[in-house]
Order: structure tokens, then C-alpha cells, then sequence
């Protein structure tokens, strides 16, 4: 199945070999929306501090990004942003970081199937460097407007870890969640590129739902010639793969998690972060 797949890659990007799409560059402007969901689950918290957990929870952020790109390759970038991304801080000291850099560079390369990524993690560089996910698209019928684009559907199903932990817990829990992911991508733009690391489709993809995460074209600019688009390579970093990252991000939680466990009167001031 994943040779068939790649294979489809291959002759989905030859086949955008006309003159036109040899030569086509752009940009797409995304807004970003986030509707976090977790669960709280702890004893040493009050139903009032439960309730305001949850209702900050339930406000959703918005960040705007672009994708630039050729046929073959692509950037995405967060843009710069007066919000700071933090949720109002409770009376009782409760307050939730939603992480993200703007300096952060995604960089894409389809006809390697492979990616580059800059990613600042407790104030250190990393670059992460990896293959591609061929995903198994479900190509729909179902068309509809967006701008001045026809898009089309395009659906797959996607199990995701995800990790859970209360302050009555002594290490975090591993949980497995099947999401389905919705896109829209447009024939009329024929580059495989989307937003984030979604990709692989005839055309570019203009809308991502992916449970709680939303992305939204908004703005298409083709060919630019007063600004034309070029692509940076990330080398910012200490290099390492996805698997390795994951597994520093997750032992670094750890540690903090036992330094905050140990800390006389640790039930006070307590702070979520989340990364985006």
C-alpha cells in the first residue's frame, strides 16, 4: 500500500510537468484556529478552579501563517503577531501557555519526500529532520467554493498519541486517538503542497479540520512578481529526527514534572502549557 502510494506521488508530480506548473510559485495566507480539548482530572482541584480550567480550555486561539511555494518545495512560517498566545491568568494563580515560535521554518521538499524543520524547545534550536507521511487519501465528490477556487474533498483517518497527566499522577499517560482529517484542496492551483505537513493531493490544499485544529485560506498570490518567492532551507539547530525529538521533549516534561512534585506548597500557581 505505501509503494502504491508513493508511486501515485510520483506521477501526481510528474503530471504537473506542463509549462504552467513548472513554473508556477505562490503564496497561501492561513489563518489557524484551535479549539483545545483536554481532560482535568485532578483531586487537589476545586470545582471552581475545574470549571475555570475547562472554560479557559474551551477558547479557541487564532494564529496566521503562509505557505510559500514552487512546484516541488515549500515554506511554512507562523507571521508576526502582537498576541502572546496566553489565556487570562486565574485568581488562584492558574494560567495556560499556548507555545509556538515565530522564527519557526517548515521546509518541504516533495520530491524527496522529506522535510526540515526548525524547532525551539526550552530556549534550545533543534532541527528535526525526517520523511514525509504518505497518507492514505480518500478522494470525495463533494465540491465547494472557497475564494475564487472549486475545491474538493479529500478525507483520512489518523491515530495520534496523546499524553494525559493531573497532579495526582506520578508520570504522564499514553492514550491513542483515532481522528478523521477533512481537507479541501483546489485542481485549480496544481501543486501538491498544504499547510503544515499536509500534502499529496492534486492541488493545493485550502482548508484542514483535523479534530479540534482548523486551518483556513484566505489569501492565494500567484507568481509574485513585485516580491518572488523564495525557499529557505532550515539549518538552524542540533539535528535529530522526529522520533528523537519526541523523546527529548517527553523525558525534559518529566524532569519538570518531578522538580514541580517536590516543591513544598506545589498545588498553588499551577500553568498548562500546550504546544502549537
Amino acid at each position: 500500500m505505501k509503494t502504491k502510494r508513493c508511486l501515485l506521488l510520483v506521477i501526481l508530480l510528474l503530471g504537473f510537468g506542463s509549462a504552467f506548473s513548472q513554473s508556477l510559485t505562490g503564496r497561501a495566507f492561513y489563518k489557524a484556529s484551535n479549539q483545545i480539548m483536554i481532560r482535568i482530572d485532578s483531586a487537589d482541584m476545586s470545582p471552581e478552579e475545574i470549571a475555570q480550567a475547562h472554560e479557559i480550555m474551551k477558547k479557541p486561539w487564532q494564529r496566521d501563517f503562509v505557505l510559500s511555494f514552487t512546484q516541488t518545495e515549500s515554506n511554512w512560517q507562523q507571521l508576526p503577531s502582537m498576541e502572546q498566545g496566553t489565556a487570562p491568568q486565574s485568581g488562584e494563580g492558574m494560567s495556560v501557555s499556548l507555545s509556538g515560535q515565530e522564527d519557526d521554518l517548515l521546509y518541504k521538499d516533495l520530491a524527496q519526500q522529506s522535510y526540515i524543520q526548525e524547532q525551539e524547545f526550552m530556549g534550545r534550536d533543534f532541527l528535526i529532520r525526517d520523511v514525509l507521511a504518505v497518507e492514505d487519501w480518500q478522494m470525495g465528490e463533494e465540491t465547494k467554493q472557497i475564494g475564487d477556487y472549486t475545491a474538493q474533498k479529500a478525507t483520512y483517518f489518523k491515530v495520534i498519541d496523546s499524553r494525559r497527566f493531573s497532579t495526582g499522577m506520578a508520570e504522564m499517560e499514553a492514550v491513542k486517538d483515532t481522528i478523521r482529517v477533512t481537507v479541501w484542496y483546489t485542481p485549480e492551483i496544481p501543486v501538491a503542497h498544504g499547510p503544515e505537513n499536509y500534502f499529496g493531493l492534486p492541488g493545493l490544499i485550502l482548508e484542514v479540520h483535523n479534530g479540534g485544529r482548523s486551518f483556513y485560506c484566505e489569501k492565494i498570490e500567484l507568481n509574485p512578481s513585485a516580491e518572488p518567492v523564495q525557499i529557505r532551507v532550515p539549518k538552524k539547530g542540533r539535528t535529530m529526527d522526529s522520533g528523537e525529538f519526541r523523546a527529548m521533549q517527553e523525558e525534559s516534561i518529566r524532569q519538570l514534572q518531578g522538580q514541580y512534585q517536590g516543591k513544598p506548597g506545589g498545588k498553588n500557581g499551577r500553568k498548562v502549557s500546550i504546544g502549537g
